[in-house]
């Protein structure tokens, strides 16, 4: 929050966990807020993650059938590997829901644990070629589209 202008009512949309980079939305609409938050809306995160071993097809099956965590079952919506080297991949995997470091967990409990982990987008918006620290007001365009994925 220190990185933006102090705007009163100003919040962020969820979080993301300490060693986790990316995208983050602020917004002084609080409503809009707890709708993108909130499970029942469904809005996709996206995330790009960097991790050891090259997934297999019937790892990322399980990963989109859902992955029993020690807090429940963790689903992703889609999950694709984007790149591979030796020993390494990198996947794109989508979710809905935003527990405690649930993609790294289910990653890891396939035996692919997460070297790095960026949010690359929510819903419609993209982080784009944005760098750490910065940041850039939304269009009248792209607020209109986030009302509209939670029916507001």
């Amino acid at each position: 929050m220190e990185l933006v202008p102090e705007t009163p009512g100003l919040h962020p949309v969820g979080r993301l966990d300490a060693d986790t980079t990316g995208l983050l939305l602020l917004t002084t609409i609080g409503e809009l807020a707890h709708r993108l938050m909130h499970p029942r809306y469904e809005v996709e995160r996206t995330y790009l993650a960097e991790v050891k071993g090259v997934p297999t097809r019937t790892t990322l099956q399980k990963l989109r059938k859902g992955v029993e965590l020690e807090d429940g079952i963790a689903k992703a919506v889609r999950a694709r590997v984007i790149d591979e080297q030796p020993g390494r991949a990198h996947v794109e995997i989508v979710m809905t829901e935003g527990r405690n470091r649930e993609v790294r967990r289910m990653l890891e409990s396939l035996g692919h644990p997460v070297r790095h982990l960026g949010r690359v987008a929510i819903g419609p918006i993209r982080l784009g070629d944005l760098g750490a620290g910065r940041f850039r007001y939304l269009s009248a365009a792209e607020v209109g589209s986030l009302m509209k994925l939670v029916d507001l």
